[in-house]
């Protein structure tokens, strides 16, 4: 994201000021909202399909749309083709694909069997997908925070939310009848991914990890990363279900980090007594 005082290089209102009509823009500014553009098209499509009742391919849609949703900021940065304009369209864009296009294909396939309850938890699942978008967009301008923690989300992000959201679809694919008992289920998990994803849980987002790999872990990153790729492609619905329950093992883990770094603070700062003997 760009800083306050730095004009927009795709739509600066006062260019026409200061250049001439018609002024070339680099493709560098170009690629990445291209790549946003197109998720929220699969996003859409996704939904288009799920009242299709072509479920898996709305599901694989969604996921598509989630994947090419998380590397167009990357791909900005790379390029150093961030802008003002990109950053509130990707804003926009999570909130299809990590909101309304998971809550719709789910409610479709299942939660419709719920009726009002399982309309209520989709509403309340998109609700809450824009107040973490939301509260999220607001902290990037806190100031002042330990470096610590960057390195941890609060609560569950939105495309956590969006994967663990469908587990229930998931399971269908693997099997389990999509009965109304499992819907009124669905629905209570629906809410409970909700408040997650609203909640104050610290939650490792792995920035720190993804600087820089010690050398004698690249190949296991390699082969793992090969692997867990074949399995997806092999075995779509296992795996996606096997990392929606790895996912939710993890967050204690998170909390237990996210205490031993506050513990840790707390012993660096010195008391009102130390600092009082410290300066007499």
């Amino acid at each position: 994201m760009l800083p306050e005082t730095e004009t927009d290089p795709l739509f600066d209102e006062n260019r026409q000021h200061a250049e001439p009509k018609g002024a070339r823009i680099p493709m560098r500014y170009l690629v990445p909202n291209v790549i946003t553009v197109l998720a929220i098209c699969a996003g859409l499509t996704g939904i288009r399909l799920a009242f299709e009742n072509r479920f898996e391919l709305a599901v694989s849609m969604v996921l598509l749309a989630a994947f090419l949703d998380g590397v167009d900021g990357r791909i900005a940065r790379m390029m150093k083709g961030s802008s003002k304009f990109g950053a509130q369209m990707d804003s926009l864009a999570d909130i299809v694909n990590f909101g309304v296009a998971p809550a719709l294909v789910l409610y479709a396939y299942m939660l419709d069997q719920a009726r009002s309850f399982g309309w209520i938890a989709a509403l309340l699942y998109c609700i809450a997908c824009c107040l973490r978008l939301a509260r999220f967009n607001v902290m990037l301008d806190v100031v002042g925070k330990p470096l610590w923690q960057n390195n941890f989300f609060t609560g569950v992000p939105a495309p956590a939310g969006a994967m663990l959201v469908m587990l229930p679809v998931y399971l269908g694919f693997l099997g389990l009848v999509p009965t109304r008992t499992f819907a009124f289920i669905a629905a209570a998990y629906t809410v409970g991914v909700a408040l997650l994803m609203i909640s104050r849980l610290p939650v490792y987002s792995g920035k720190a990890a993804g600087t820089k790999l010690r050398s004698d872990w690249v190949m296991p990153t390699f082969l793992f990363i090969v692997v867990y790729v074949a399995f997806l492609m092999s075995y779509t619905w296992e795996t996606l279900t096997l990392t929606t329950v790895a996912f939710f093992l993890t967050l204690p883990f998170s909390y237990k980090a996210w205490k031993r770094f506050e513990a840790a603070d707390a012993a660096a700062v010195p008391t009102e007594e130390e600092a009082t003997e410290a300066s007499s």
